[in-house]
């Protein structure tokens, strides 16, 4: 198939009707002055077919039950539990819950900001629900896992555009003071030492919350009585051992860890912004285990409290197995609602890039990493060594593209194949703080560790050679995507402390821009690259701090400048470590389009509005109403958060280059389209090759897969995760096959 399937030129683009749009296997972009437009549309009940989840459909047609998290057999009934999704106009879908009510269900959560439900009801009625005109789609309450300083130096922390450093104890420049980071996952030890300066004596984790089994509140109002409850009924800011997983503390302080408290004859293992604060929100249980239902409760919580805790970021080393469009699954649709709220969510992509016979496999991105607007993190070995020229993308790590699917109006099923995973970090044997409480908490002896170090001492501890008696300095060694990902939204707070008018889909552009392009690996592979701190904080100290606030306000242009007063583009090299390399400027938008140039950040672009998702032919608005009343603050508290087709707009301006027809048809096989060496395609465009959008220059329908072309390749495809407990990723278990893969994520790589 050729990458450009197809041109669509407009004389007038308001006039391109939705039902031509739903025929686009990609995307256009029409010409209105001198720039391209693009043609907008929402999701629309003609799209589709099917509301209902392909895993639920399967499970309610089962003669037996197979996903027996969400199904059950009682009296011989079928009962399913599933995540109800409205379009309604009333965000407590009064009507919606009474019908459920009617039909003899329960509703168990509300979960007003995606307007969604989780409902218990009969397997026999689930059509009923879903025939209903306010329901957009019911899936399954899915299950959901948790997907040195080495780490500083190998990722560019330590160079001078972002801090110095003397020793574990001292440094300056920008360490993510100021910034929030909500950790999703399985709780955080605020106790630890990794998260108390020695400076303060005070804990940086700032709020640690529980929402695992919790009931949501029947209101969300400021003040009232029923949030009060509910605030206090998830309240775990002082329970003992507030990690008894231990992925969740490994995390915050891959993220946000330091290693200054620690006391002598402890490794300097601090994280990538080690003063930024962490907010705590446990959706995983001691065992590593949630729902999606809980996941949900967590970002929902983490978009009311935004304001209050300054939370910029958002890290979910966690996702489900999800097999739904990144338009429909509630997943995706939380984590783009977090994202309009201008909170950048940072995901794993994943540790199925290899199959069960060792092959290297393709499409296994999982829920929300298949969604437009995250960023979505793949893992790198960086093989004990500061040194990045011998880094290598793991085998574990989940290749792209997205296989989110939908049926269309010929019952035909259509994959969104969008290009991911955006980056790669390292995410091998990376030693972080572990959770642990003392064995004799009276004598504060002895360590009590968390479930995971306890039941793989010898992978987890034993390598590191220390004497562990302290459990406020206990570390652990961990790997996967779920592990890169962090070390991404620890950059991310850097980023915003230099520059806090950075908005979410702007941030991502940086990132790519200014990532290493690693030989050997492709656009699937590797996203854009390897992540490089140094050069993303210099491109954003380049840009206007006032971004956000104007782009909000509505008084900022297409091709206005982006630059600050004074400032220039930074030169697109960075050196790390003493190695010097050039930046990729590789940046994925629309989903399958590549573009580049420095017009992408010297003139605004208005796909940098966090309210606009672009991708698979289709440009969403998601736009927010505050409570409002006495004594609440304004624009403080989200009440409701309502998704509309994007006006028609100029998203990118004349002078971003396109490098759709520069790389070509996707091909395995030839090393083109998607799958084109980053090396190569970082080369052409450094030389000056690409497109340069200009009056009557229409941008394709983006990087194609076709099936037909992938089956003739021999290349193994994904056609969905399905996995036995809904586990998409783990820094090491995979409870139906015990250590995984041949690599083992336990272990690491050699």
């Amino acid at each position: 198939m050729s990458f450009i399937s197809r041109f669509i030129v407009l004389i007038e683009s308001r006039r391109l009707r939705r039902s031509i749009v739903a025929g686009i296997s990609a995307f256009s972009v029409a010409l209105s002055g001198f720039a391209p437009t693009l043609a907008h549309a929402a999701p629309s009940r003609a799209k589709r077919i099917h509301k209902i989840a392909r895993d639920l459909g399967d499970e309610i047609n089962q003669p037996v039950v197979a996903h027996s998290r969400w199904a059950r057999d009682v009296g011989g009934i079928r009962f399913v539990q599933a995540i109800v999704v409205s379009d309604g106009s009333d965000p407590l879908m009064t009507d919606l819950r009474a019908y459920v009510q009617s039909l003899g269900g329960a509703v168990t959560a509300l979960h007003s900001g995606i307007h969604a439900l989780t409902v218990q009801i009969r397997a026999s009625q689930v059509a009923a629900l879903a025939a209903r005109d306010d329901v957009l789609s019911v899936s399954p309450n899915r299950t959901t896992r948790r997907t040195s300083s080495t780490l500083e130096s190998i990722t560019g922390a330590l160079t001078s555009n972002v801090r110095t450093y003397q020793n574990q104890s001292s440094y300056s420049g920008l360490d993510g003071t100021g910034i929030g980071i909500a950790v999703l996952d399985s709780g955080v030890t605020s106790s630890h030492y990794a998260f108390i300066p020695k400076s303060t004596g005070t804990t940086r984790v700032i709020r640690n919350v529980n929402v695992v089994g919790g009931v949501s509140p029947t209101t969300m109002q400021p003040g009232s009585t029923a949030l009060a409850t509910y605030e206090a009924s998830i309240a775990a800011d002082t329970v003992v051992m507030q990690d008894a997983y231990g992925h969740g503390t490994h995390v915050a302080a891959v993220a946000a860890g330091s290693a200054r408290a620690y006391g002598s004859g402890m490794p300097d293992t601090s994280g990538i912004a080690p003063g930024a604060n962490i907010i705590d929100v446990r959706v995983l249980d001691g065992n590593g285990n949630g729902t999606l239902s809980d996941a949900l409760q967590g970002i929902q919580w983490a978009i009311y409290h935004a304001k209050d805790y300054n939370i910029r970021v958002l890290n979910l080393s966690l996702a489900a197995d999800s097999e739904e469009s990144w338009q429909t699954d509630p997943l995706c649709l939380a984590v783009r609602v977090a994202a309009s709220a201008g909170i950048t969510v940072v995901v794993a992509a994943g540790n199925f890039g290899q199959g069960t016979t060792g092959q290297e496999t393709y499409g296994t991105i999982g829920s929300p990493g298949n969604d437009p607007t995250v960023i979505t993190v793949g893992a790198v070995n960086f093989h004990n060594s500061s040194a990045r020229g011998d880094d290598t993308v793991d085998l574990f790590s989940s290749r792209g593209p997205t296989r989110g699917s939908y049926t269309n109006n010929n019952g035909v099923q259509q994959y969104d194949n969008l290009l991911k995973p955006d980056l790669v970090a390292p995410g091998n044997m990376i030693v972080a703080a572990a959770s642990a409480t003392y064995a004799n908490a009276r004598h504060k002896t002895g360590v009590s560790w968390n479930w995971l170090a306890a039941n793989y001492a010898s992978a987890l501890l034993a390598p590191l050679g220390l004497t562990q008696t302290d459990s406020t300095q206990t570390q652990m060694i961990l790997s996967g995507t779920s592990i890169a990902a962090p070390a991404v939204a620890g950059t991310v707070a850097l980023m915003l402390q230099a520059n806090p008018g950075l908005t979410p889909p702007l941030i991502k552009a940086i990132l790519q821009y200014a990532a290493q392009p690693m030989p050997g690996y492709n656009l699937l592979e590797q996203g854009a690259g390897l992540l490089n701190v140094d050069g993303a904080v210099a491109l954003a100290k380049a840009l206007r701090t006032d971004l956000s606030t104007a782009i909000a306000a509505g008084t900022i242009g297409a091709g206005s400048s982006m630059l600050a007063a004074g400032k220039s583009m930074p030169t697109p090299v960075s050196t790390i470590n003493g190695a010097s390399f050039g930046w990729s400027r590789i940046v994925f938008a629309g989903g399958s389009h590549v573009v580049s140039g420095t017009a992408l950040f010297t003139q605004y672009q208005p796909m940098w509005n966090p309210q606009i998702a672009w991708a698979d032919g289709i440009a969403q608005k998601t736009s927010v109403a505050y409570w409002s009343g006495s004594g609440i603050p304004a624009n403080t508290y989200p009440q409701t958060f309502t998704q509309t087709a994007a006006p028609n707009q100029t998203l990118l301006t004349a002078g971003v280059v396109s490098a759709d027809s520069l790389v070509g048809a996707s091909s395995l096989v030839g090393r083109t389209g998607a799958f084109i060496p980053d090396t190569t395609l970082a080369s052409w465009l450094a030389s000056g090759s690409g497109t340069s959008l200009a009056q009557g220059v229409t941008v394709s329908s983006g990087l194609i897969l076709s099936e037909g072309l992938i089956l003739s390749e021999g290349l193994i495809l994904s056609e969905g995760l399905i996995l036995s407990e809904g586990l998409i990723l783990s820094e090491g278990l995979i409870l139906t096959e015990g250590l995984i893969l041949s690599e083992s994520l336990l272990a690491g790589e050699p």
